[in-house]
């Protein structure tokens, strides 16, 4: 761990030395200092974050409900993928995301778009690793102020393990059920006093529990830190991510429940089915302390994206329940995207009360490719796009052509962004704090449809405010209230839906109301509650009395209770856990199958997890948790019920020595069925059976 001279530290300086604050500023730099600290002490507990409110600030001083998944129980619970880390974060659920793409829902909102790498959006639709991610942040509520456009129920920040120069030797292999296959490694030291390099790496092929599906993906991320003054650091990164996996869609339902098969039955084509995904990106970060309490943070990150996914789809089962149909199609995604953050962030005094100023500027720009085929059964007919084969045989060799038909997208869009904002957080006295800010967002979009020639533009301008009051009764405990708002354009998350009749509207509006607080039960235990009510309003729908028209309309409620425990009980328990009541609603009419009164898709009114560590012996853990969720609608027409379940896990640990260790996880202990979440109706992931992984870690 380093210590360096804070903006406050140096601003006190200057009063109380004067001499030392009338030298140069190379006579002012301080020696760095370094203090090293070895614990073998289980951390699940985080104090501390930026992305909420982009400076330094105590999750317990934030105004708004954050859970952070800490390295710790990424590790200790093998974690390897989103499902995996929302299921301990409340208010969050993970859907299918049609087999290609991580979906999640914040707070009854399906997003495809709300991720974020280092607080620099990574919108594109893909499945995210986890081999260089240091901790994961989920951020509810509106978060517009911070993040821009989208943010409507709330956002996901992975934190990347960066370069410094503490020496870091670690590496993994995983091997598990079905042909489970992982290695990791994670290899940084300083190259002098000026530079230090890190690399994390990772190579994985591996089956599945779903007939005939792999994975087969591998990911480099080289960081490089440089000290470039006393008072300027650099931060420079590359990574080089490529995902290539089986599409697989589940199953479909049968008289408003899954349809009753085992829980590999694959429904489509193996031959057919696939989903290939590479990220490339370059990433720079600049800060510089002005001393003073004033300092700079630049930061700017290239991603280009190549994104495809091809599937044969199941569809409806018959009355019968004796054959369902099948169809198909493929997506194939090209984006570049380059955004630019500069934050300039000042600390002052004005009498009694101490400001934490913020203001700043993001420049973006986004030029995005879609491009879709309908798959023709060529071996049946010239013009069949659909086929019904057995229930008990589903997946089909039958030949297929893929092609594009008149409502297939042929996209080229480009969207450029210019936002500025300012925030400032007060403390008027230890036990009252407000924070209030306001961004402006620019937002141009482009949009060319390429097969009609249409060419459509539109550009946004939404304010997005933000404010929060603290009340800390002691200092261990906070209570807080907040209000934000947030949009998304009219181009939706992922861009790609502008058309003549929704141009003009204005974007949906996203409100969110939230009462919470917040306890450091313990120094290594912290525990949150949250109140909150997200209102999405400025909803298209069809005219009733002119279909040609669309209209606006307020259109969905959630409301919902949080809670959240995470860190040491002892110094040998640590736990991790959630609790989510969650009543999300259509509140308005806007079509046929989406009727005032229903539930919204995907979203259980109640969930829960629960994990514990417990180090029983020197060298030995053993793990346990329970995830438990209530029924859900797999989608917003409420006429099928995705079942709720209670499961278990548990992992065991072993230290052999100071260099190597054992853990052995097992998912499902009950080996229990259930069905994981779902995309529609016909899309519905079954569970794993019980899954053993075990992993050898290593440390040198």
């Amino acid at each position: 761990m380093k210590t360096r001279l804070t903006p406050l530290t140096a601003l006190l300086a200057s009063v109380v030395l004067p001499a030392f604050a009338q030298q140069t500023p190379e006579d002012r730099a301080l020696p760095e200092v370094q203090i090293s600290a070895k614990s073998d002490k289980t951390a699940y507990d985080v104090k501390r974050s930026s992305s909420a409110t982009k400076t330094d600030t105590l999750l317990r001083d934030t105004p708004q409900a954050v859970t952070v998944v800490s390295k710790d129980l990424i590790r200790d619970q093998s974690m390897q993928s989103l499902s995996d880390v929302v299921r301990y974060v409340p208010g969050i659920v993970a859907a299918q995301g049609e087999g290609n793409r991580d979906t999640a829902v914040f707070r009854g909102n399906s997003s495809t778009g709300d991720f974020y790498i280092d607080g620099v959006r990574d919108d594109v639709q893909y499945y995210r690793d986890f081999y260089n991610i240091d901790s994961v942040e989920a951020l509810k509520g509106s978060n517009a102020m911070i993040f821009g456009r989208g943010g409507s129920g709330g956002v996901i920040n992975r934190v990347t393990k960066q370069a410094g120069w503490r020496a870091v030797r670690e590496a993994s292999l995983t091997l598990g059920s079905w042909n489970m296959r992982r290695a990791t490694a994670d290899v940084g030291q300083a190259l002098n006093e000026a530079a230090a390099l890190r690399v994390t790496g990772m190579v994985e092929d591996s089956g599945s529990y779903r007939q005939g599906v792999s994975v087969q993906r591998s990911g480099i991320n080289p960081t490089l830190a440089l000290r470039a003054g006393a008072n300027t650091s650099v931060v420079l990164g590359y990574e080089h991510f490529k995902d290539e996996r089986t599409a697989d869609r589940g199953i479909p339902s049968y008289q408003g429940l899954p349809v009753n098969t085992d829980v590999s039955t694959f429904f489509g084509s193996h031959d057919v089915n696939r989903v290939s995904a590479r990220v490339d990106a370059l990433s720079a970060l600049i800060e510089h302390d002005f001393g003073h309490g004033l300092s700079l943070r630049n930061r700017s990150r290239y991603a280009d994206y190549d994104k495809l996914y091809q599937n044969i789809v199941p569809g409806a089962v018959n009355a019968a329940g004796t054959m369902v149909a099948l169809s198909g199609y493929n997506n194939a995604t090209q984006r570049k995207n380059l955004f630019n953050q500069t934050d300039l962030m000042y600390t002052l005094d004005t009498g009694a009360i101490r400001h934490k100023l913020v203001g700043g500027v993001e420049l973006g720009r986004q030029e995005t490719d879609n491009f879709r085929n309908t798959a023709y059964f060529t071996g049946v007919g010239a013009n069949v796009t659909s086929i019904n084969v057995p229930l008990g045989n589903p997946v089909t060799t039958t030949a297929v052509t893929f092609q594009q038909k008149a409502s297939d997208a042929n996209n080229h869009g480009v969207v450029t962004a210019k936002s500025v904002y300012v925030q400032d957080q007060l403390e008027f006295s230890p036990q009252w704090q407000l924070i209030a800010g306001l961004r402006r967002d620019s937002l141009a979009v482009d949009f060319t449809n390429k097969r009609t020639k249409e060419n459509f533009q539109t550009t946004d301008t939404p304010v997005s405010p933000r404010l929060g009051l603290v009340f800390k009764p002691v200092t261990a405990v906070s209570v807080y209230a907040s209000y934000s708002l947030a949009y998304v354009p009219r181009a939706g998350d992922q861009l790609s839906s502008l058309t003549l009749t929704n141009q003009a509207l204005d974007p949906e509006k996203f409100k969110n109301l939230e009462i919470g607080a917040k306890w450091d039960v313990l120094p290594d235990l912290s525990a949150s509650v949250a109140v909150y009510q997200l209102d999405r309003s400025n909803v298209a729908m069809a005219d009733p009395a002119d279909v040609t028209r669309m209209i606006l309309v307020d259109g969905q409620r959630s409301k919902g209770l949080e809670l959240g425990l995470s860190g040491n009980i002892t110094r040998d328990w640590s736990v991790m856990g959630g609790y989510a009541y969650q009543d999300a609603k259509i509140t308005k009419t806007q079509s046929a199958t989406v009727l005032a009164g229903a539930s919204i898709a995907q979203v259980p009114t109640h969930s829960a997890s629960l994990w514990n560590r417990y180090n029983f012996a020197p060298a030995w853990g053993a793990g346990l948790g329970v995830v438990y969720r209530s029924d859900l609608y797999a989608s917003t027409d409420n006429t099928v019920v995705i079942p709720g379940f209670t499961r278990l896990d548990a992992a065991l640990y072993y230290t052999v020595n100071k260099n190597f260790n054992l853990q052995a996880n097992i998912e499902n202990l009950l080996d229990k069925k259930y069905y994981a979440f779902a995309n529609s109706n016909n899309n519905i992931t079954p569970g794993s059976p019980r899954a053993l992984r075990v992993s050898l870690n290593a440390k040198f």
